[in-house]
């Protein structure tokens, strides 16, 4: 049997393989920079939506729409980023990305009580957005070959890490003379230092190096792709079912009010923070698979505790053993979807913002909608079915690889 790695170098089956190394040069820091600017976009907004519906003075309903606005960016950029790639190169798609990012922040600072520009806000920052997180991940799984699915789940760290902060800076704010609309400033004024110090770093475009030559002339992709993107769906809409969700079951089982309640995402984000922090680590030492399988179920047992605890020290445990497994779900899934494009990564990359925004946007409203007809208890039910699917998924891809004489890289 040959050995593959993810650039598709073949290796000789009595070669030792080397120990894989992640070595962060300025374009990888530009990518991790870029992506703690888009958690306080990500998050800013998320934080602020509560204040924005009183604002607004409109239902929960209509509010949640800027979640769907949100969902509808990222789907369109998602179809546009193949071409803008093509056209403009991924330095200047990234670039591109936080300029409409700190775009749509701004017209929902300015315009916090007028709907149709705050649901145009939403959705503009997050499509844009959007095309610099993929176009950045393609770059680092192209520049790292296979330390990439380690530097993806370092870049998310550094997001997820700076996004902990975030609420806490817009509850501030909210409490202040200067009012929570100041806190999403911050998004432009950290985009705009950040391209005057390092503006002219090159990130690696498709084609460069050995992971780029793997191009090839086919033009659909395989059954493993599709598998992995379904994958990847199962586990954002998992992801933001806990971000959107989990407070009100917080709330609900322990009988605490939901200002209290609220907090519960925190002790999520915080094992967030703490597995991708990890997950970088252990991705360059344990194989792919078992360390996706792993999380899945540390994610699993998690959830179990979360959902049967009526104590709120349980409670808030659960969470954060969930977010510990969480954590490593989309850098993994993203990878796999990546490592079976064929080296088609942009392209890969723009299917996968389409399959999470379906995500995002499904989700959570189909958890919802359960909520409404059987309790959010019993809807949370949802999470364990979404973590069965995706390991069936994650096995079938696995053992397609291993009949096709493929192994996975170490």
């Amino acid at each position: 049997m040959r050995l593959f790695n993810f650039s598709g170098v073949r290796e000789n089956e009595l070669t030792a393989i080397a120990p894989v190394r992640l070595i962060r040069d300025r374009a990888t820091w530009l990518i991790y920079l870029q992506l703690g600017v888009f958690a306080t976009y990500l998050y800013g907004l998320s934080a602020a939506l509560p204040l924005l519906r009183l604002d607004q003075g409109v239902s929960q309903a209509v509010a949640g729409l800027h979640g769907t606005a949100m969902a509808v960016g990222g789907i369109i950029t998602g179809l546009a980023l193949p071409w803008l790639t093509g056209r403009i190169g991924r330095r200047a798609v990234s670039w591109t990305g936080m300029a409409g990012m700190s775009v749509g922040v701004l017209m929902v600072a300015a315009a916090p009580t007028m709907l149709p520009i705050t649901l145009l806000g939403y959705g503009v920052a997050s499509g844009m957005s959007s095309i610099t997180l993929y176009s950045g991940m393609a770059a680092l799984d192209d520049r790292h070959g296979p330390a990439g699915p380690a530097a993806i789940s370092e870049a998310n760290a550094v997001c997820v890490t700076v996004g902990i902060g975030v609420p806490f800076v817009v509850s501030a704010a909210a409490q202040s003379a200067l009012g929570w609309r100041a806190a999403l400033l911050v998004t432009p004024v950290l985009a705009v230092l950040l391209a005057l110090t390092m503006g002219r770093v090159r990130i690696p475009e498709p084609g460069d190096g050995a992971a780029g030559a793997a191009t090839g002339g086919e033009t659909r992709f395989g059954w493993r792709f599709y598998l992995a993107s379904a994958v990847l769906f199962c586990c954002v809409a998992m992801e933001f079912c806990f971000n959107l969700w989990a407070a009100k079951l917080f709330s609900d089982q322990t009988g605490l009010p939901a200002a209290v309640a609220a907090t519960a995402v925190a002790a999520f984000t915080a094992g967030m923070a703490t597995g991708r922090l990890t997950g970088a680590w252990l991705a360059l030492r344990v194989p792919p698979t078992a360390l996706f399988l792993g999380a899945l179920l540390v994610a699993a047992a998690g959830w179990a505790i979360f959902w049967l605890s009526t104590n709120p020290v349980f409670s808030y445990a659960g969470l954060a053993v969930s977010g510990l497994g969480v954590a490593l779900h989309f850098p993994m899934a993203l990878s796999r979807v990546l490592a079976a494009s064929g080296g088609r990564r942009d392209r890969a990359s723009a299917m996968a913002s389409i399959f999470a925004g379906l995500a995002v946007g499904i989700g959570p409203f189909l958890l919802g909608a359960l909520a409404d007809g059987f309790g959010t208890q019993q809807a949370f039910l949802m999470v364990p079915v979404l973590i069965g699917l995706a390991v069936g998924g994650l096995l079938l891809t696995a053992s397609g690889r291993s009949r096709a004489g493929v192994a996975e890289p170490a």
